[in-house]
């Protein structure tokens, strides 16, 4: 694994249960501004999708973007994920 993907890997990990952020979001802060498209790419390929919840990642226009399992997982994990939160407050 590169330090650019532990970079990315690490800063989707401090994403909280229920929300979002975007692939822009992931690349500053990991300070590489420009990179959101190599975040997309890492996100990918990510290996750990059960850990390392790269679903909470969106396009920067508030769409849902990719998703290696497929949009529709995608948006039931986020659906389930508000759910969760939402039990908890």
């Amino acid at each position: 694994m590169t330090s650019f993907q532990r970079k990315v890997y690490k800063a989707v990990l401090e994403i909280p249960l229920g929300e979002v952020r975007t692939y822009s979001w992931v690349a500053k802060r990991i300070k590489k501004p420009k990179s959101a498209r190599a975040v997309g790419q890492t996100l990918k390929r990510n290996p750990w999708t059960i850990i390392i919840p790269c679903h909470r990642v969106i396009a920067s226009d508030g769409s849902i973007g990719g998703y290696s399992k497929g949009l529709r997982r995608k948006r039931k994990l986020l659906e389930l994920e508000r759910k969760i939160k939402d039990l908890m407050v």
